[in-house]
């Protein structure tokens, strides 16, 4: 059995603990903004857990292995990190509600199917930095897309008829823990913008890349381009956000189009060259 089966396992008993003793609090009709700083240290606690299993999963001296469970997981673990920095500085405790058991979930997965290839060409530095860096990019851009459904369910939730406390579903009250809309737009934008900066650097450390591996700056194949396009979608949004104060559900379209682009350009890219053009 590998470290890094034996790191998702330990990481997703930890999460496991911190998520049963927040759910408990709101069904005792608890605050969960009241754990405070204890709920920070533990989760800071399942973190260094659950980054130590990537490393020892993914990282090695000579090559790079990537799986689709592994890359689950570091989407998530990225984003829990961004969450852990926010929460320093705002109060967003009743996120953890929702990611806690989502990275449970997760390393209990990695672990499970470990599975996955070695990256080829992973010896060349450049090659091995652009991987990392594209991965953290989708990890951002896949927190950013799932934020943004959560505001818009969080939306449609409030301009419900409001219900007496003891009539509210379980998901109502998961729902009203929830930070304002607008300090969780604040965030979404914070992780827009981080994730728009690593996209860029996934772009520039590609194109050096390439130009190692190929001697092409930039190969014009569906990666490429569904990548420039997701690229050119949150640097529109985040332009317009600028200028013209763009929020809400445009703000929600801009980020799930980007998204978009980003799944077909790692996915869907696959699926056109091998189902449609039937190439491999």
């Amino acid at each position: 059995m590998s470290l890094g089966i034996v790191f998702h396992a330990v990481a997703a008993l930890a999460y496991a603990v911190l998520a049963a003793a927040l759910w408990r609090r709101l069904q005792g009709a608890g605050s969960v903004e009241k754990t405070g700083r204890f709920a920070r240290v533990c989760l800071l606690g399942a973190l260094v857990l659950h980054g130590i299993g990537l490393q020892q999963a993914m990282l090695g001296s000579s090559h790079l292995f990537i799986g689709w469970a592994l890359a689950l997981s570091a989407a998530v673990w990225l984003g829990l990190v961004v969450f852990w920095l926010e929460s320093l500085l705002v109060r967003i405790d009743g996120l953890q509600l929702l990611l806690v058991p989502a990275a449970t979930l997760v390393c209990i997965m990695a672990a499970l199917f470990p599975q996955g290839q070695l990256v080829p060409h992973a010896e060349n530095g450049w090659l091995r930095l652009h991987l990392l860096i594209a991965l953290a990019a989708y990890a951002l851009i896949t927190v950013a897309a799932l934020h943004a459904l959560l505001m818009a369910l969080l939306d449609r939730h409030l301009h419900r008829p409001l219900e007496a406390p003891a009539e509210r579903s379980i998901v109502g009250r998961v729902l009203d823990a929830q930070p304002p809309l607008l300090v969780q737009e604040q965030l979404l934008f914070r992780v827009i913008w981080i994730g728009f900066v690593v996209l860029t650097a996934a772009v520039v450390s590609g194109s050096i890349a390439s130009m190692q591996l190929t001697g092409k700056v930039l190969p014009f194949d569906h990666k490429t381009v569904f990548t420039l396009l997701s690229w050119l979608t949150f640097g529109v949004l985040l332009l317009g956000r600028h200028i013209r104060g763009w929020r809400g559900r445009v703000a929600l379209r801009w980020t799930l189009t980007g998204f978009a682009f980003l799944i077909l350009a790692y996915t869907g890219s696959r699926f056109v060259l091998e189902v449609i053009l039937h190439r491999s």
